[in-house]
């Protein structure tokens, strides 16, 4: 096979880290960082953003005038890091909201810079292993993708209109798909089988998010891992939530981790309650042999680069060429040191309230989020380069964690909810490292497709994790008091008697002076006085929903329901709530252990019969809304690859190949339009009171059949254009 040659030649050295294309990826690295949040909070979703940044990059240093593909390239790096940090942490550090704790900028700031750093550095040793050596065994989707955009931007002619006949015609799609936009017909169709009077199969759904971004990324990680990971799907969508639902619906009361009798259950709340955390069970399982067998690679990349800090190293060998000019492992080693100082420094004088641990505990906190960061980074940059950063399980690596750190507090007797909020800490950082090194490794991909320095990339990657970190904790707060409201809730309450889950919130932060009171009817507000009320925070209570209450001590009533903004059904966050509730299971000893090391068992099983089981645990994790669309775009890809053999042609195996650029315009499409329909529902919501300012009319389109039937054509557009030859 021969060797792999940039797009840009290691001699070659057009402009590249300059003052320009810095500063424009931090100002999309603060505008992805805040959209990210938001959307992330509402939908439990992120959209990838390198491919949008690069499209709008190519045309806006265009305007500017010579601009080259490496400057774009470090304008998408440099902003990408907005995305990948707010991804970590809306997964994670809202779970202090519904663990009764404030959400502290500066708590934020600081837990968002040490997380996004220890991405950037862990991946420097590893480069080398996962992007240039299994070059052609991890394909790394979104990076791939955005290097042939940024390539089809610099060349034009055939390559560039086969990119940007990709990003029209999926544009279009998703502009009458999107259901924050047109939405002419269902984003995501759904049929649940329940056959005959044993309902057959009830408990089970089919259904796909349609859309053109899922139908892109199959295309380009092919069928074989495609069908894996929908085979994971299938087993946890139409096997074991249907048995689930045929021995649980004759049980009068829930099983839980459940708070409803499974005959109640509809399959997303049998998904979410059991298969779930199977899934983050199997995901850690394996995470942990995907690891061991990566060993000797994490074992070489770490020998290579610590022979470069010998002395003599740097004389004896001759300078690297500049496609391969990493950042020199001494910086990875004093920058972890320094990574631990701060987290020790930062939990030692800023401690969780209620969690004073020691420094001796402190110390070993802030190692062991280096040792779980180092961990989880590399097999969250596997991950990625498989399976693509949009159906990357790093929320299953989290829940890992967090069950690690709490069951360790278990056993030392730290129980009390300030030590749940201490564990969020160590995992969170842990989820933005995770969340980061995956987007990193995306970003290193594209750059070692096109030609870019890694070096400054990594320096760019570096800036625009300080940069973004910014924007992040301040959105956070401001949605959760944005949002936040106060409805009526009157119930007499005992508060002398013991109520499991429920405490008395000493420090009500963030409760208004005035309270406007909704009443029953929705409509009427009356304004209270914050000085009536204690607030009560419910969390795992079989008598309250969890959440926030004020108790009036003169009428001895629970009389206000305290809704955050972050928790509503404006700003849902499902991940950090589940989260939340995995710490709660465990310091509680109520986590559904059972499902965990059934998800163990599957993983085993899986890799016994000689498939690769990481892709597998992903899609048995993973709603089966994304796996298949995942998987028909891979289909498509099967039925390219068997014309191409028919007519004697090479298979689709390029970096660059007329599919995989239409794919990459299907991947851009979708990113772009889901950014503006987010954008617009943050006007929608900021000015217009959520009323809906493209309220169209329901129309024939309005039907399961009409999507199914729009996606197919999609599908069959990508496979006519993949077929059909670049113009020379």
């Amino acid at each position: 096979m021969p060797e792999f040659q940039p797009f840009v030649s290691p001699s070659e050295k057009p402009a590249e880290f300059t003052l320009r294309a810095i500063v424009l990826g931090c100002i999309f690295g603060l505008i992805f960082g805040a959209v990210t949040v938001y959307v992330g909070l509402r939908a439990g979703l992120t959209v990838a953003a390198s491919i949008p940044i690069a499209v709008l990059s190519i045309s806006i240093l265009r305007v500017l005038g010579r601009a080259s593909i490496l400057e774009n390239n470090i304008v998408q790096t440099t902003g990408n890091a907005g995305q990948s940090i707010a991804s970590g942490v809306i997964f994670t550090l809202p779970a202090l909201v519904f663990l009764g704790f404030d959400l502290e900028y500066s708590r934020i700031f600081m837990l968002a810079l040490i997380g996004g750093w220890l991405g950037v550095l862990f991946m420097i040793p590893l480069r080398r292993q996962l992007i240039v050596q299994e070059h052609g065994v991890l394909p790394y989707p979104e990076g791939t993708a955005c290097a042939d955009v940024l390539i089809a931007g610099e060349k034009g002619g055939g390559l560039a209109s086969r990119v940007f006949l990709g990003l029209g015609l999926g544009g279009l799609y998703t502009f009458l798909q999107n259901q924050f936009l047109l939405r002419a017909w269902p984003a995501s169709p759904e049929y649940q089988p329940d056959f005959g009077p044993q309902h057959i199969l009830k408990g089970s759904s089919i259904n796909a998010d349609a859309t053109s971004e899922y139908l892109g990324v199959g295309y380009i990680i092919g069928s074989r891992v495609s069908g894996i990971i929908f085979a994971g799907g299938v087993l946890s969508w139409l096997v074991i939530m249907p048995l689930i639902y045929f021995f649980g619906k004759a049980l009068p009361g829930p099983v839980y981790p459940g708070q409803l009798p499974i005959e109640q259950m509809g399959p997303f709340d049998l998904w979410a309650t059991y298969i779930k955390p199977m899934g983050a069970g199997a995901v850690a399982a394996a995470g942990v042999i995907t690891l061991i067998k990566t060993i000797p690679t994490i074992w070489n990349a770490l020998t290579a680069g610590l022979k470069t800090m010998r002395p003599g190293a740097a004389a004896a060998q001759a300078k690297p060429i500049r496609t391969e000019d990493d950042l020199s492992m001494s910086v990875v080693l004093i920058g972890s040191l320094l990574i631990v100082v701060c987290m020790f420094i930062f939990l030692e004088f800023r401690p969780v309230p209620g969690a004073f641990v020691g420094w001796a505990a402190n110390l070993a906190a802030s190692l062991l989020v280096v040792v779980f960061g180092f961990l989880f980074v590399t097999v969250s940059s596997r991950i990625v380069g498989l399976v693509g950063s949009s159906a990357s399980p790093v929320s299953g690596m989290t829940i890992a964690t967090l069950m690690a750190t709490a069951a360790v507090f278990l056993l030392q007797g730290w129980t009390a909810p300030a030590f749940g909020a201490l564990a969020i800490t160590i995992g969170g950082v842990v989820c933005i490292a995770a969340s980061n090194s995956g987007d990193t490794s995306q970003d290193l991909k594209t750059g070692y497709i096109v030609g870019s320095t890694p070096r400054l990339q990594q320096l760019a990657l570096i800036v625009g994790v300080v940069v973004s970190t910014l924007v992040i904790g301040f959105t956070l707060n401001l949605m959760n008091v944005g949002l936040q409201e106060f409805h009526a809730a009157s119930q007499p309450w005992d508060i002398n008697a013991t109520h499991s889950g429920v405490s008395i919130q000493s420090d009500a932060k963030g409760l208004p002076n005035e309270i406007p009171v909704i009443g029953p009817d929705g409509k009427t507000t009356t304004t209270h006085q914050k000085s009536e009320y204690l607030v009560l925070n419910a969390i795992g209570s079989t008598e309250l929903q969890d959440g926030k209450y004020l108790y009036d001590p003169s009428t001895h009533r629970i009389e206000v329901h305290w809704i955050q903004g972050i928790g509503s059904a404006n700003a849902p966050a499902p991940q950090a709530r589940l989260m939340a509730t995995v710490i709660n299971g465990i310091l509680s000893r109520k986590l559904p252990w059972g499902l965990v090391l059934i998800g163990v068992s599957l993983v085993i099983a899986v890799e016994l019969l000689g498939i690769r089981s990481l892709p597998f645990a992903v899609g048995a994790y993973l709603p089966i809304g994304t796996t298949l669309p995942i998987f028909c775009g891979g289909l498509v890809r099967w039925f390219v690859d068997a014309a191409s053999k028919r007519a004697g042609e090479k298979s689709e195996n390029e970096d660059i190949s007329p599919g995989s650029l239409f794919a990459s315009g299907l991947i851009a499409a979708g990113g772009i339009a889901g950014l503006i329909g987010v954008g617009l529902k943050a006007v929608e919501a900021t000015y217009y009171n959520n009323r809906d300012l493209l309220n169209l009319p329901h129309t024939f389109l309005d039907n399961n059949y009409v999507s199914v039937l729009a996606f197919a054509l999609l599908a069959y557009s990508l496979y006519h254009f993949a077929r059909k030859p670049l113009k020379k």
